[in-house]
This record gives C-alpha cells, sequence and structure tokens, in this order.
C-alpha cells in the first residue's frame, strides 16, 4: 500500500452491517458482509468516551468473541460526535487505596491492549475528535491508526498535567514508533497535536477527511500494509548507548521549567525509559511500578483535584441558554481586541468599535499573529480573520447577542456608552462590562434595565489565561448572568461567578502578594531572588516578572482602588516607579530593564541574600487574603476560590489551591507564622478573622 491512499481506493470499500451484537452495554459490536468486526464505544450516561472498569471488561469479552469468530480485521470507532477516547475514568483514580490496587488496575489494562496487540488479525483505531490518555494508549495498541483531518482532532499523552505519566502502555510504544525524541516531548509536556501533526510524527498511519474514515479503516483491513515503526536515527534514539546521553539533555530542559520535588512525574518517566528504552515488557513492567506509587502521592492527588476543579467550573456554564453567533465588543485596546480576536478564533463573528482606526490595525495584527501560531495554514487564518470586523459606527450593536464594553476604568465614561448602547441592542442580548475595579452597582446607574448589566471579566493574556470572572450585584438578574456563563463556556473559557467587590476574586487575592513583592524590593531585596522564593513555592512566575509583565501602572491603579475600599497599603516604590515612566514590559524597565521583550539578568551581588521569611511574607499575604475573599462570600466556596486563584493566578496546582494548601499545611501552624509576621513587619500581616474560627 502507499504513503498516501487514493479517494479512489478509499471510496472502493463500504461497510455495510450483515450482523450486531448489541448484548453490551458500551459497546456495540458489528460484522459487515467481509467479515470485519466493527467495534464501536458509546459509553452508556456519558457525554464523552473514557475507559473506567465496566469498558474494559466489555472490551475483554469483545476479545474473547472474536478468537472464536476469528473476523479478518478489527476496527475500533467512537460513536460520539466529541471524539474517540477522551483517557481513563478519573473518577476512578479517587478510589485508589492502595499500591498494590493500582497495579492491578494498570496491569488490567495493559493485559487487554497486548491482546489486541498480539491477535491474529489486523486492527485498525480510527479517531476523531479527542485522542488522549489512555485513549491513544489503546490506539497505540492496535495495528492502525487513521485520524480524522478535523482541526477538532487533538492526539496526545497528557497524564503529566495529573502527575502521573502514561501507565497502559504508552511509555513503552510511542517511542518505538515515532523515536525517543518526539516521543518524550509529547509525554513530558502533555502537549496535544493535530491529526496531520500526528501523521507527520508517525503517530497515525492516515489522516484523511471524515467523509473517507470508513472506506479507509476497510482498505487497511483487506490490505494491510507493513507496520509502521521508528526506523534510522529515530530508531537508534531508543538504543542502550544513546539513551544515557538524551536523557541528560531532557532532564537539564525540564529541570529548567519543572522541579522534581514538585513534579515527580515526568521525571520517573525520563529515569524508566533512560533504564529500559527498546525493552518494552520492562517498560511496561515499568509504567506499572511507577505509576502506581505516583497515583497515591501529594501531587498526583492534588492535580486530580484540579482536574475536577475544571470540571467544576465548567459545569457553571450551560451552553443551551444562549447560541451567540455575533459578539460585539467596544473597545479595540489591548483587552477588547484580544478578546475579539478570542471569539471570531472560537466561530464568533465579531465587529470592534473604536473611535481610533490605528488601534483597529493594531488589533488585527496581533489577532493574524495569533492565528498564525494557532491555526498555521494561510486559509485557515484567513477564514477567522474574514469573522472579525472593525466597525467604527457601531453599526454591529444591533445584530450582536453579546455586547462586551473593554475601554478604559472610568465610571463616567462607561454609563454614557452605556445610554448610548441600550436602545441599540437587542432586547434577549447579553450587556457586559470587562471592568476590573468598578463596582456594577455603579455601573448600572444609568441603564433603563440596570439588572441586565453583568461583568464579563477577562485576565490578560486572553488567549492563555482560562478563566473568566462572571460578576454580579445584588440587582443583576441571575438569568442574565447565566447566560454570560454559558457564552464564556461558548468560546472555552472557564467561568466563575464572584460578587462585584473591590477587585473580585482574582485581583484582590493577586495584590497583596504582589505589593508584599514591591515592599521586599524596596528593602533591598533583589527581584531575582524575590522571584525564585516563589517559583521555589511553584508560583509559575515570580511576583516582580508578574508585575513587570501586567504593567506597574495597572498594578497601582488596583493596588489604589483596594486601599480606599479594603485599607491595602500602597508601597511608595510603586508609586515613584510610574512616575518615573517604568511600567515594565511595555515601556522596557520596570522591576527589571528589558531588551526585545527579554528581562536582562543583574549581575549577583550583597541584594541576593534570601531571608528566611520571604516566602511566608509573600504567600501569606495571597493566603490571608483568600480566606478573607471566602469569609465575605465573595465566591460560594472554597473549592470555587480554590479554583479560580489557580487558573487566575497560576497558583502551585499542584498544592491544590490556597485553602486546600491551608488546610494540608495546618492552618494553626499558618497563623502562628502569620501572628510572628505581624509583630515583625506591621498590621498589614493581621490575620483575617476566618483563621480563628
Amino acid at each position: 500500500m502507499t504513503d498516501q491512499m487514493t479517494e479512489k481506493e478509499m471510496e472502493s470499500e463500504t461497510t455495510e452491517e450483515v450482523t450486531s451484537e448489541n448484548s453490551y452495554q458500551h459497546w456495540r459490536l458489528v460484522v459487515d458482509e467481509q467479515n470485519i468486526a466493527w467495534a464501536h464505544l458509546d459509553r452508556a450516561d456519558a457525554a464523552a468516551n473514557t475507559l473506567n472498569r465496566e469498558v474494559v471488561t466489555e472490551l475483554d469479552t469483545i476479545l474473547d468473541q472474536l478468537e472464536t469468530d476469528r473476523p479478518r480485521g478489527l476496527v475500533i470507532l467512537s460513536d460520539k460526535p466529541n471524539g474517540f477516547i477522551a483517557g481513563a475514568d478519573i473518577t476512578e483514580f479517587t478510589a485508589i487505596e492502595n499500591e498494590q490496587q493500582a497495579r492491578e488496575l494498570i496491569r488490567r489494562v495493559q493485559g487487554i491492549i497486548n491482546r489486541i496487540e498480539d491477535a491474529h488479525y489486523p486492527s485498525v483505531a480510527l479517531i476523531h475528535g479527542f485522542c488522549l490518555g489512555g485513549g491513544l494508549e489503546l490506539a497505540l495498541g492496535c495495528h492502525y491508526r487513521i485520524a480524522d483531518d478535523d482541526a477538532a482532532t487533538r492526539l496526545g499523552l497528557p497524564e503529566v498535567q495529573l502527575g502521573i505519566h502514561p501507565g497502559f502502555g504508552g511509555a513503552a510504544r510511542l517511542p518505538l514508533l515515532i523515536g525517543a525524541p518526539a516521543a518524550m516531548d509529547l509525554m513530558l509536556t502533555g502537549r496535544t497535536v493535530s491529526a496531520r501533526a500526528a501523521k507527520k510524527l508517525g503517530i497515525v498511519d492516515y489522516a484523511v477527511p471524515n467523509r473517507h474514515l470508513l472506506a479507509a479503516a476497510t482498505s487497511v483491513i483487506l490490505k494491510p500494509p507493513p507496520k509502521a515503526h521508528a526506523t534510522g536515527w529515530r530508531g537508534l534514539s531508543n538504543h542502550s548507548l544513546v539513551r544515557p546521553l538524551l536523557a541528560r539533555v531532557m532532564r537539564k530542559k525540564l529541570a529548567a521549567k519543572a522541579s522534581p520535588q514538585h513534579y515527580p512525574a515526568p521525571f520517573a518517566l525520563l529515569d524508566l525509559w533512560s533504564k529500559h528504552g527498546a525493552d518494552k515488557q520492562a517498560m511496561l513492567r515499568g509504567e506499572e511500578h511507577s505509576v502506581a506509587q505516583l497515583v497515591l502521592g501529594d501531587t498526583a492527588q492534588n492535580l486530580i483535584r484540579v482536574f475536577f476543579l475544571q470540571e467544576q467550573l465548567k459545569s457553571q456554564g450551560d451552553k443551551k441558554l444562549i447560541s451567540p453567533k455575533r459578539v460585539h465588543i467596544v473597545g479595540g485596546g489591548v483587552m477588547g481586541g484580544d478578546i475579539a480576536a478570542w471569539c471570531a478564533l472560537r466561530g464568533m463573528k465579531v465587529t470592534v468599535q473604536d473611535r481610533s482606526e490605528e488601534t483597529l490595525a493594531r488589533m488585527f495584527q496581533r489577532a493574524a499573529k495569533l492565528y498564525k501560531k494557532k491555526l498555521k495554514q494561510p486559509r485557515l487564518v484567513q477564514e477567522v480573520l474574514d469573522r472579525l470586523s472593525p466597525d467604527i459606527d457601531g453599526l454591529g450593536v444591533a445584530q450582536a447577542d453579546v455586547v462586551i464594553e473593554a475601554i478604559f476604568e472610568n465610571a463616567e465614561a462607561k454609563q454614557a456608552l452605556y445610554r448610548e448602547l441600550e436602545p441599540r441592542m437587542k432586547p434577549d442580548a447579553v450587556l457586559a462590562t470587562n471592568t476590573s475595579s468598578i463596582p456594577l452597582q455603579v455601573l448600572s446607574e444609568g441603564l433603563e434595565r440596570p439588572e441586565r448589566l453583568v461583568g464579563i471579566h477577562f485576565f490578560n493574556p486572553v488567549a492563555k489565561m482560562q478563566l473568566v470572572e462572571i460578576v454580579t450585584a445584588p440587582n443583576t438578574d441571575p438569568a442574565v448572568a447565566a447566560k454570560a456563563a454559558a457564552f464564556t463556556r461558548h468560546i472555552d473559557r472557564l467561568p466563575l461567578f464572584v460578587t462585584s467587590s473591590p477587585g473580585f476574586l482574582v485581583n484582590r487575592v493577586l495584590m497583596p502578594y504582589l505589593l508584599e513583592a514591591v515592599v521586599l524590593e524596596s528593602e533591598g531585596i533583589s527581584p531575582q531572588v524575590i522571584d525564585q522564593a516563589a517559583r521555589d513555592f511553584g508560583m509559575p512566575m515570580g511576583p516582580m516578572a508578574l508585575a513587570d509583565s501586567v504593567g506597574l501602572d495597572i498594578c497601582l491603579s488596583v493596588a489604589e482602588i483596594l486601599s480606599q475600599k479594603l485599607g491595602v497599603e500602597v508601597p511608595p516604590r510603586l508609586r515613584s516607579l510610574v512616575e518615573a515612566g517604568h511600567l515594565g514590559c511595555k515601556s522596557g524597565q520596570g522591576f527589571y530593564r528589558y531588551k526585545n521583550g527579554q528581562p536582562e539578568r543583574a549581575k549577583a551581588g550583597w541584594a541576593d541574600f534570601r531571608p528566611p521569611n520571604l516566602e511566608d511574607r509573600l504567600m501569606l499575604r495571597m493566603l490571608n487574603e483568600s480566606r478573607a475573599c471566602l469569609r465575605e462570600g465573595v465566591v460560594k466556596n472554597a473549592d470555587l476560590l480554590d479554583a479560580g486563584v489557580i487558573f487566575g493566578t497560576g497558583f502551585a496546582p499542584f498544592r491544590g489551591g490556597p485553602m486546600h494548601h491551608i488546610e494540608q499545611s495546618s492552618a494553626d501552624a499558618l497563623l502562628e507564622k502569620m501572628q510572628a509576621l505581624r509583630e515583625s513587619e506591621g498590621e498589614r500581616f493581621q490575620a483575617d478573622p476566618s483563621w480563628s474560627t
């Protein structure tokens, strides 16, 4: 068979059903007139396919049946429209009580996938949509893989995001299939790839249009091509003499991004491959032992908790409440323009209103850059750009399902804008503000229907930050807030309901942490040392670098608002930097100096001294403010607060969120530290009353 099947070859085969076995709860087995068995997975009572005990047990029974029936081949496919298999059922991970239980579960699934691989008949995994984790591991056990080349198809082994690594044979098979460098890159980062990228890497044998999937599978079963495996330098990358050298390079690259203390899984995977590499059976045994130990560790348990927190946020928005086709954004600056660009990328027609043609031109430039990075193909980039339109006169308001105001932070200007917008909007359209600080009670005063205003607060950069705060005031219509949350799900973002209070949740929790870093810097501690302390705790970026990235003028503005409402102290150092025009990355200088957008490294000196209480001073202010927000009801409960702070600030995911971290670390011990810091550093370390309840 040639590398690329022709349409004629694929269309020459049919898949007419002859017999169908429907005695299974999750599977439907069909044998066609050419004696090809088609195993359709459609997990009962679930929106997506995942591998749980019932699913894999039924698959094992199907394999028993096929041993007797001796089909010409087996095709495994999904009847779910959203994808193939999303991975293992994570809920079963929470029920594992000891290492022996974990090993039995892993060994069970490995054995079933091994049966597929060792079968006397050829097998094909027919992939569309998501094919992740255990789903891809099952596909790797098949002799061939054919994927729908639609943009929605994504393949990957993202287990490291749950604090483990592939355990159902992925670590053993993928390096042998595509070579160690590419395989380890996918597994160590957890990133996913498109069908076409997977074909280029060698993960799938064919990437074809959806209309050809069934015919392509039939053709492969009837005329099986040679099975793929890594050859040349890719094959040599698994050799015992090469592995130690490659592993050393990979470990150095990995250590620059993650700590083995915080994230042990990728390092464990690297050690496993370095030791066993080309020995598939040894790798399978190693996967079993390694994953069974990792899944019971604190990191995995907390990252599994974060997974469920993410699912909880997703459940806050019911997509059925709104079908947004058109969005109108007022304000084409960085935030407004990037919100518009993201909405267009997610399939909506977007009009952007701004008085300045230059601002709109810059918005289009940023959008094009984003689309080129995301979509790669010029045709796809142009399709999205065609959905994004400048609209100086605001003609798109009348047709919009959602109108988002993203102008500068001035209450009077926003109120005047709403008075212009409201009469022109559809009665059922959502009117939202992206304000980061002004109470909705104030902004809605000039509206005929003040209850229709809701906050949809995005974070910068919009294309990367998943969390969106849905801000409500006492007079906000709950139905409007629900539609706003539904809208954020349509654009693949995580909605979090927060009350309209100073700073909402994320900025309020983040600001004391950033301001304490400024105080530390003004005391002579170097920005590098401060940032390193935060990274040692597990933050993805230090507070000095974060403040420079956000903009010191923005930080000062939010700090001043919180100082008026909550008594937060604004360090003089922050004011002086802003007055001098040192605003961070955008001005070329803030706490760091920047060259081509990158901070310049300062020479080591006396300021590199690290006080023993540095980490406590930073993190306890964030933890204390988190407790205050929960006490005041800014969010409904501790789980949602943890979710908001993790996805809104990057709070160390392996710690499970600030409230969970307090619980795991002992609230009493942390309170003692707070009281000691209050005595040594001042009233800003006054413990919130909730610590004592």
